[in-house]
């Protein structure tokens, strides 16, 4: 049991390194084109580990094209792209905290899309989760929620965690027809064929990356290989080991490896209103998942994080 949550939480710190990696490349690679590249290695890596599944499955991807599309739209392109816009705006530690308002935000869509019920202590759980957003990206000042001038980089964040949540609902729809590891294969090729024009023409724009430093190169490997296709597996592995309701909660610690990652080796400071935002943030998760909602879209927070 030990082994199993070790590997779990493994797989967190992993997918807390996209934060930092993205941050990283601020100014050396734009969201676009790295977005590009995290679709495209991680591609690389999963097509040899589901090759046979993904060819024996031909027929149904072509009969799925629709579901495939949007899940490649809103969970490949659109979150990446937000997420690594947001963290050359803001601060890493305030775009994990945003990043973990997913639970709630997928709760109001699934009421709102869905018409799924929400009960009471749902309900104060989201708003509580709500609160705590509103504390960070506006630092604990009245002022700054009356005039509405926020960080537009937590703002960003913010649509992107509108983005995954429409992901978790058509996961919930229709993920039931993909083998797991070959679906996201799929998905993260569709993802990288759709933004390559993209990625193409914001080089010849803003300029394209040089890949000619090891340092730019080793990035680019580390988001490619880890939060993409290491930490997928070991998400697999300890979840057929504890099963997903145990294994979900370790989610909450995103957060946490991601300011402690951002204050040592980024040297961002962490702020008084940024671990109260968090606990309350946190607490309202906790309070919002604790009664289960019925159909509820899936997170899948592991596929992509």
């Amino acid at each position: 049991m030990l082994r199993s949550y070790l590997i779990i939480t493994l797989a967190m710190l992993f997918f807390s390194g996209n934060f930092i990696a993205g941050k990283a490349f601020e100014g050396t690679i734009s969201p676009v084109t790295l977005a590009f590249f995290r679709a495209f290695m991680g591609a690389l890596i999963l097509i040899p580990l589901s090759w046979k599944t993904i060819v024996q499955n031909i027929p149904l991807w072509k009969r799925e094209w629709r579901p495939l599309f949007g899940l490649a739209v809103t969970g490949i392109i659109l979150f990446n792209i937000s997420l690594y816009w947001a963290v050359a705006l803001t601060s890493t530690i305030n775009a994990a905290i945003v990043d973990a308002l997913t639970p709630a935000v997928a709760g109001v869509m699934g009421f709102i899309l869905l018409k799924e019920r929400l009960h009471p202590i749902q309900n104060a759980g989201i708003i509580l989760s709500f609160s705590g957003i509103l504390w960070i990206i506006s630092e604990g000042s009245i002022e700054v929620l009356v005039n509405l001038d926020f960080n537009v980089g937590d703002i960003i964040m913010f649509a992107g965690i509108i983005c995954w949540a429409l992901y978790s609902i058509i996961i919930k729809q229709h993920s039931y027809k993909f083998p797991p590891v070959a679906g996201l294969a799929v998905t993260m090729i569709l993802g990288a064929v759709i933004m390559f024009p993209f990625a193409l023409l914001e080089g010849s724009i803003l300029g394209f990356p040089a890949l000619n430093n090891w340092a730019v190169i080793g990035g680019l490997f580390y988001i490619g290989i880890f939060p993409s296709a290491i930490a997928l597996l070991l998400w697999y592995r300890g979840v057929g080991e504890i099963g997903p309701s145990k294994a979900s909660v370790f989610f909450n610690l995103v957060p946490v490896f991601t300011t402690a990652l951002a204050v040592t080796l980024l040297g961002e400071e962490f702020t008084y209103h940024q671990l109260f935002g968090g606990i309350v943030v946190l607490l309202g998760v906790y309070i919002s998942t604790k009664r289960p909602i019925k159909n509820h879209p899936s997170m899948h927070k592991e596929d992509l994080q």
